[in-house]
């Protein structure tokens, strides 16, 4: 999914600075952003008061939309590097094309996950016959430097494992590890991604790792986090140091654990890029408005041009760690 804003600031990210060592519970405002045609999402990283969580540096939650007499989600070939793209559905279908000629539709429970690599370029829609409800997550995770020049790579796992907990609790993992039940799904650095269900009456405590950070991000229903009532769409930043973590729903929910050893490396983030410095940036820029050498590749059976890129802000862009 691409990070349609015609004016994206650059976001720094990366370093120790701002991660808590300590459990917290901050609770992070999303920002409403069109994307395509259609569809609002609902921006909660990177955030004002939080830049990443582990190596998750972009989330975008949407719908549930009903989208019955409207075209959906339509995001034009656009291109991507230094990170990997995970597509989580709860209603509707997503069908992915991209430079590498893959071709899927992604469904709800299954993962579809793109590594960028050192470039890629891939488009997103809703079939032309589809269901009624769109709903789902759209997320990125940032590579680490060893491996964001690698060959860019599309993985679809229509089968993942899941964890059922005390008192109601299922949780699909979909990607890392948790309570010993670990995702097919190409991980870079070590992290975690699970999508939680809670049945009404659910009080459970779920294990999770002292060592990593970890946000929530309610799905539907009401949940409660670590005693903190979420409604649908907001995140919370749980940060580190626990070993379990309390849930309570009264009635039926779901949400998404996000988590992740701390991304220690400073990066810059701009538009549908992952670079280390201006230059970096600027050169995709360039190479994907010129269409130089053929860097992103291109993607076939799209009913529409690609998207163009934004202009550069005037001021160069500096990686200087994960700014509050």
């Amino acid at each position: 999914m691409s990070n349609l804003d015609l004016r994206p600031a650059p976001t720094v990210c990366g370093g120790r600075q701002d991660v808590t060592a300590q459990p917290v519970r901050e609770l992070l405002a999303a920002k409403r952003v069109p994307l395509g045609e259609s569809t609002m999402v609902r921006r909660l990283l990177p955030n004002l008061g939080r830049r990443m969580v582990g190596a998750w540096c972009f989330i975008d939650h949407y719908g549930p939309d009903d989208i019955a007499q409207e075209p959906g989600m339509r995001v034009p070939p656009h291109p991507h590097m230094g990170l990997q793209t995970v597509s989580w559905l709860h209603d509707g279908e997503v069908l992915h094309r991209d430079s590498v000629g893959s071709l899927q539709t992604v469904r709800p429970g299954e993962l579809g996950l793109m590594t960028s690599g050192r470039a890629i370029s891939h488009s997103e829609e809703s079939p032309r016959e589809h269901a009624r409800l769109l709903h789902g997550a759209q997320l990125w995770v940032a590579l680490p430097d060893g491996d964001r020049h690698i060959a860019p790579m599309w993985e679809h796992h229509a089968e993942l494992p899941r964890v059922t907990g005390g008192g109601g609790l299922r949780a699909t993992v979909v990607l890392g590890e948790l309570d010993g039940a670990a995702s097919p799904g190409t991980t870079f650095t070590p992290l975690m991604g699970a999508d939680i269900a809670l049945a009404a009456g659910t009080d459970a405590r779920l294990p999770v790792r002292p060592d990593f950070e970890y946000a929530a991000l309610t799905m539907s229903g009401e949940s409660e986090v670590d005693g903190v009532r979420l409604a649908p769409g907001s995140l919370l930043y749980l940060g580190c140091g626990r070993a379990e973590l309390p849930l309570r729903a009264d009635v039926d929910s779901a949400l998404m654990l996000l988590g992740g050893e701390p991304f220690e490396e400073k990066i810059v983030m701009w538009w549908n890029f992952i670079g280390r410095s201006h230059d970096e940036i600027s050169q995709a820029r360039e190479d994907w408005t010129s269409g130089s050498g053929s860097r992103f590749g291109e993607v076939h059976g799209y009913d529409g041009a690609p998207l163009p890129a934004p202009e550069l802000p005037p001021v160069p862009l500096k990686p200087r760690g994960r700014a509050r």
